[in-house]
């Protein structure tokens, strides 16, 4: 009868196995298919089989003639994402603190944070891009794209904080104001400090979800696109496997902010593990 069992939890471990391999096939083969196709020769295509191998559509990426200049659009996108990775992180924080203490009005004003979520992308863009030509102004990527990017990551942000505080121990605070600290003193050296970890996180999902929105930003832009803009405009016209090598580059950019992410949660744990 053991034998039996055993029989049946091992083809039900490799029937999940599989399941799994099979997950990881299907969210990461197209990411492997498109890096290898990026290296395609002069004369490649957006398919197999390969005609040659070499670096040309990873130069043509940075070939002004091109009819699809990435080089501005990626900066945009980047500067954006930094800027809405700020904010994010910052009023996010303030927001855990005034929901920590509790305010009239906190219930509403979470679910119409939360409903930003809910709300289709694009008539959220498509909304702001309305109220900005009621305004007699012309909507951008640093303007109307902000507003609109921060309808997407404040939500995730505040969730994430709300999350934190909800395991904050206020003791240690309380601690810190017998000892004297003042008020400034103790968000300083014993808030900031014990939330920095997912501050951190915060600001990781204001990059990421910034740096490859598309939908928010499709009404908003102005006249210069962002990258998502700038490649979705570049499929419809011509398409070639310099699509595939920018990819292959923002993927790879992508990890090195995912991981200088993880270095910086990891410093900053080996920091406390030292203070203790």
């Amino acid at each position: 009868m053991s034998g039996l069992v055993k029989v049946k939890r091992s083809n039900w471990f490799y029937f999940r196995s599989t399941i799994f391999y099979l997950f990881l096939l299907f969210l990461y083969g197209p990411i492997a298919v498109m890096t290898v196709l990026s290296f395609q020769g002069e004369t490649g295509g957006l398919t197999f089989p390969m005609r040659g191998a070499s670096l040309h559509w990873f130069a043509d990426v940075f070939n002004p003639s091109y009819i699809g200049d990435f080089r501005w659009p990626w900066g945009r996108s980047v500067i954006l994402a930094l800027i809405i990775m700020v904010l994010t992180m910052v009023i996010s924080f303030l927001a855990g603190l005034a929901f920590r203490k509790g305010f009239r009005g906190n219930v509403v004003f979470f679910y119409l944070v939360v409903a930003s979520l809910i709300a289709p992308s694009i008539l959220i863009s498509l909304g702001i891009g309305r109220m900005f030509t009621s305004l007699d102004m012309q909507s951008a990527w640093w303007s109307g794209a902000l507003g609109a990017h921060l309808t997407w990551t404040l939500p995730f942000g505040v969730l994430i904080m709300l999350a934190i505080f909800s395991r904050f121990d206020p003791r240690t605070e309380e601690a810190a104001r017998d000892l004297g600290a003042t008020t400034w003193q103790t968000l300083k050296s014993v808030i900031i400090p014990i939330t920095l970890p997912g501050l951190v996180g915060v600001a990781l999902f204001g990059f990421t979800l910034s740096y490859d929105e598309f939908a928010r930003t499709s009404q908003v832009s102005g006249e210069h696109n962002t990258l998502p803009l700038e490649l979705v405009s570049v499929t419809g016209t011509a398409s070639t496997p310099s699509l595939y090598a920018i990819g292959t580059m923002t993927t790879i950019f992508s990890l090195l902010v995912i991981g200088l992410s993880f270095v910086t949660l990891y410093v900053i744990q080996r920091r406390r593990a030292g203070g203790a």
